[in-house]
């Protein structure tokens, strides 16, 4: 009866051990996968966040120009003013 509990209990031992590998690796694995899909999230942010940004400066480029535009008019129309 001994030798039955004492290969019950080894057997018990040796399945625990398995256990816990496959679980490890498993923790691992996800662990793994949820570093990786934060990676690509981050990225996706910071592309829009880079296009938000052009999109910006572009607009901001834009109105720049044509208040340049603007300013160039208006001096062109006191000059003819004052030659006149």
């Amino acid at each position: 009866m001994k030798k039955i509990l004492l290969s019950f209990a080894a057997l018990c031992l040796v399945a625990s051990v398995y256990s816990c590998r496959e679980t490890e690796k498993k923790a691992d694995d996800a662990a793994e996968d949820a570093v990786e899909e934060v990676m690509d999230e981050a990225e996706e942010e910071v592309e829009d966040a880079a296009d938000s940004v052009k999109e910006a400066a572009e607009k901001a480029g834009d109105s720049l120009a044509e208040d340049v535009e603007g300013t160039e008019d208006d001096v062109k129309d006191d000059d003819a003013d004052g030659m006149n």
